[in-house]
């Protein structure tokens, strides 16, 4: 679940596994769960938990386990209580990294995540060790069916900041308070929103390559798969080149 389109081209290849829809399936009722407990059951009047049943709904979660999720939010039924956590920490070559966590055991979460960080050669920090190096930005993939007329006319004139082509989409950023209103409109001009959130994007991305490349991978991949683990930013960046090298050794 990571910010950038590199990492979600990763994702979606190791996504057809079965184990990973199992861990998927176990992020998404935490975040329904602590969306409605944060802002009520009702969609309509939460757009977090909107969002959340729409992100459900795209990985064909059943109705039931959604009511389910929700409920335990609520109250009505008893269930784990999840409080948000994020942790800051150093990877290979200097990168930064901030994970975003739910978890019902804060004592339990911090040691494994310290663990995972040193097993990968990265070290957990205290707050404030990677935070200012992100900013919060509004993340909007679409089709692309859509041209760039469109995107200029409709997303920018709605707030959207920035548009680019990502492989087989467009990837579209806006200010964080500026996503609603950039995917109302979308939507509105019957253009298709594949996926849309809010993010840590890194200021300045830092290069990397050979061994601190590979290691920088598998410790993103490590974090991601732990089930207390919502989302990971990095601010590293890896070359096309570099990833079909390290992918053709693996």
């Amino acid at each position: 679940m990571s910010g950038h389109s590199k990492w979600a081209t990763i994702k979606h290849k190791k996504g057809a596994l079965d184990a990973k829809r199992g861990k998927l399936f176990t992020k998404l009722i935490k975040e329904l769960t602590v969306a409605a407990r944060l802002g009520g059951g009702d969609p309509n009047g939460n757009p977090r938990l909107r969002k959340a049943i729409a992100d459900a709904k795209g990985q064909s979660m059943p109705n039931d386990t959604i009511q389910r999720a929700v409920k335990r939010g609520t109250g009505e039924i008893e269930g784990a209580a999840y409080e948000e956590i994020t942790y800051e920490g150093t990877g290979p070559g200097g990168s930064l990294l901030l994970v975003e966590a739910m978890t019902d055991n804060r004592n339990r979460t911090v040691a494994e995540i310290r663990k995972i960080f040193e097993k990968h050669g990265g070290v957990l920090g205290a707050g404030g060790t990677a935070g200012w190096a992100f900013e919060r930005k509004g993340l909007v993939a679409v089709g692309k069916e859509a041209t760039e007329d469109q995107l200029m006319d409709i997303a920018v004139g709605a707030g959207a900041d920035d548009y680019q082509r990502a492989g087989d989409e467009w990837q579209l950023t806006t200010a964080a308070d500026s996503l609603a209103a950039v995917v109302e409109a979308l939507e509105k001009a019957g253009i298709k929103v594949k996926s849309s959130s809010v993010a840590s994007v890194p200021k300045l991305k830092k290069p990397l390559a050979g061994r601190d490349a590979q290691v920088a991978l598998n410790l993103v991949e490590a974090l991601d798969d732990h089930d207390d683990v919502q989302n990971v930013y990095a601010d590293f960046d890896i070359s096309d080149e570099e990833l079909a090298a390290l992918e053709g050794a693996g």
